[in-house]
């Protein structure tokens, strides 16, 4: 009887720290966009209304990335932009899918430096959706976007950042 109790308190432990593993990338998203820790941003999809500030303008630059050996053609169409605080822009990505077959994939975003993740407005995104592409197929996807005007002054360059991963496993 002792032993039985003592293999259900560890079954038990051992679901319970599986539940909470599974659990917990999930919670560490959510609390980096809402923090803007490790560059996160939230998804802003209402547009942004406020005055442009003309006499500042921030280097905003972009890369893109893939995970080692995924299927995917990545890149943004240019590597940097001059932008006014305030005003609107649009950037745009290309991606392929080099497989022979259907596949789907999911951008995740990240903004440098962490500080001014909650000053980049991203109105339109293809990262705020799954993409599905078909056999081999490439196609340029936007980013909507605006700095707010309360970007510390400290801060004259960011870096937008995506890494395309494909969530079903190519054959």
């Amino acid at each position: 009887m002792k032993h039985r109790n003592l293999t259900l308190k560890l079954v038990v432990w051992a679901v319970a720290m599986f539940g909470f593993g599974y659990a917990l990338v999930p919670l560490y998203s959510v609390f980096c966009q809402i923090t803007g820790l490790n560059g996160k941003t939230a998804n802003v999809k209402e547009e942004v209304k406020v005055q442009p500030d003309l006499s500042r303008t921030i280097r905003v630059e972009f890369v893109a990335a893939v995970p080692e050996g995924a299927p995917w053609e990545f890149h943004p169409d240019v590597g940097h932009m001059e932008v006014h605080p305030g005003q609107l822009y649009e950037a745009q990505y290309f991606a392929r899918n080099l497989t022979a077959r259907p596949l789907t994939g999911q951008a995740v975003p990240s903004v440098s430096p962490g500080e001014a993740a909650k000053y980049f407005k991203k109105t339109q995104c293809f990262c705020f959706t799954q993409q599905n592409f078909a056999a081999n197929e490439g196609r340029e996807m936007k980013v909507v976007f605006s700095v707010d005007p309360n970007l510390p002054k400290w801060i004259d360059t960011l870096t937008l950042g995506y890494t395309f991963f494909a969530l079903d496993e190519p054959n």
